[in-house]
């Protein structure tokens, strides 16, 4: 049995202190806050909830995997339930025109956008998404499912992370319509990144979108949180909330602890699942990357009758706008959550309105989040690592790192930032570890 100290009670703290517990290891993790969830939590006023950070997720089979190997299924824990259609797209071209993308499908999806975008196009999106079906399932093996290991990885998988091949020159080189541009970028737009910088096989969610579904938990995301809080009770992890972690306590050139406001918590291994720059042992090893910084965020509480939106809205152009309304509200009332990227020269709640969802005269409450309040109140972002180029691959830490002992989790570690890759992240630790 070994002692492991898990920096930081987001879902990727989270997730590996639950599977380093089930696997016999004494832990004990560490929060800045009151409350463990990090981005995974919920935003609260006059009787509105919104989802804090994501509202669904992709690829259920790494949450299921995490609640089985620490303990009950997941879905005797809650309920898992599709979202469809994955997202309604709202494009500013001179038909306006208008996709509800489904998940889960290549067939419905070829249907979908061939109707919405005209005829041929989804053969063009359909061939575009089956071009990855490879890449994924190397980087499943080689990447995202065990430790990365250059003496074992495929030539394939090799090929891919160090390919000078980006996202924007491989949708510039699939696609004529911009639009099929747009769908197949949008993501990484939001998140942040230059598209001339994004490697082209992180592509391959568009994939798994639609082979895998989007999912979410009625009620929010959120409760993931609070049944993974439950879940480190029941393994008998020690929890210390409002507990910061100033920096590593080294001995003989190997982590021997976790030096906190509180005094020094002894441990065997360390995981690090909050930004590495926050510790000053490790923030000189990535010294060379920069945190992706989230969107500007609007949770707004809206009354009286509203457009049938489904669970996300995607407003292309610029600013790129995302919608989502899956919010819990009172009776009559509606809790949606606005994000924007790119160039927001007026209120977002106007440039809702300018693109044809028009609930400005019926918005309630307002809760704005800047995206430096949000670093702030998380301890960094959720959106982990900016890509720079292929370098960011192996820039970023995890699952170890050079320092003896010290494990990376979360959303600025291997194997990168969305649910899918932080619980993934947490897995790789784990196995980093092995059992007691």
């Amino acid at each position: 049995m070994a002692r492991v100290v898990v920096v930081g009670g987001g879902y990727g703290g989270l997730a590996s202190a639950a599977r380093l517990a089930k696997i016999g290891h004494e832990v004990t993790l560490v929060e800045a806050r009151s409350r463990v969830g990090g981005a995974l939590g919920y935003v609260e006023r006059d009787g509105y909830r919104w989802d804090a950070g994501p509202t669904h997720t992709l690829l259920p089979a790494v949450l299921r995997d995490l609640f089985r190997k620490s303990g009950r299924a997941l879905e005797k824990e809650m309920e898992l339930v599709p979202v469809e259609p994955v997202a309604r797209h709202l494009f500013d071209d001179d038909d306006e025109t208008v996709l509800d993308l489904p998940g889960g499908s290549r067939a419905a999806q070829m249907a979908a956008v061939d109707a919405a975008l005209g005829s041929g196009l989804g053969a063009q999106w359909s061939a575009y998404v089956d071009a990855f079906a490879d890449d994924w399932e190397t980087l499943r093996r080689d990447w995202l499912e065990r430790p990365f290991s250059a003496e074992l990885a495929s030539r394939h998988t090799k090929a891919l992370l160090s390919t000078r091949l980006t996202l924007h020159k491989l949708a510039q080189k699939a696609f004529r319509d911009e639009r099929l541009r747009q769908l197949a970028c949008y993501p990484m737009v939001l998140e942040g990144h230059d598209l001339r910088n994004v490697p082209a096989w992180m592509g391959m969610w568009t994939y798994v979108e639609q082979n895998f579904g989007a999912w979410t938990v009625p009620g929010g995301m959120g409760s993931l949180a609070e049944a993974l809080s439950s879940r480190l009770g029941t393994r008998g992890v020690t929890v210390l909330l409002s507990t910061r972690a100033l920096d590593l306590e080294l001995s003989g050139g190997r982590v021997a602890g976790v030096r906190t406001e509180q005094g020094v918590i002894e441990a065997d291994h360390v995981v690090c699942a909050i930004d590495p720059r926050r510790l000053p042992a490790l923030a000189s090893l990535v010294q060379r990357t920069m945190p992706a910084l989230p969107p500007v965020t609007c949770h707004i509480g809206v009354v009286g009758e509203v457009p049938d939106l489904p669970h996300e809205v995607v407003i292309h152009g610029d600013p790129l706008l995302v919608l989502r309304t899956g919010g819990q509200a009172p009776d009559g009332a509606h809790a949606w959550t606005l994000l924007g990227r790119g160039q927001l020269a007026e209120d977002i709640v106007n440039s809702l309105q300018r693109a044809g969802i028009r609930v400005r005269d019926q918005v309630e409450v307002r809760v704005d989040r800047s995206p430096r309040e949000l670093v702030e109140e998380w301890g960094g972002s959720p959106y982990g690592v900016l890509w720079q180029g292929r370098n960011t691959v192996s820039r970023r830490l995890g699952p170890t790192t050079p320092v003896p002992g010290v494990l990376m989790a979360g959303a600025h570690a291997t194997p990168g930032a969305g649910l899918p890759s932080v619980g993934l992240s947490a897995a790789l630790v784990a196995q980093s570890i092995g059992p007691a």
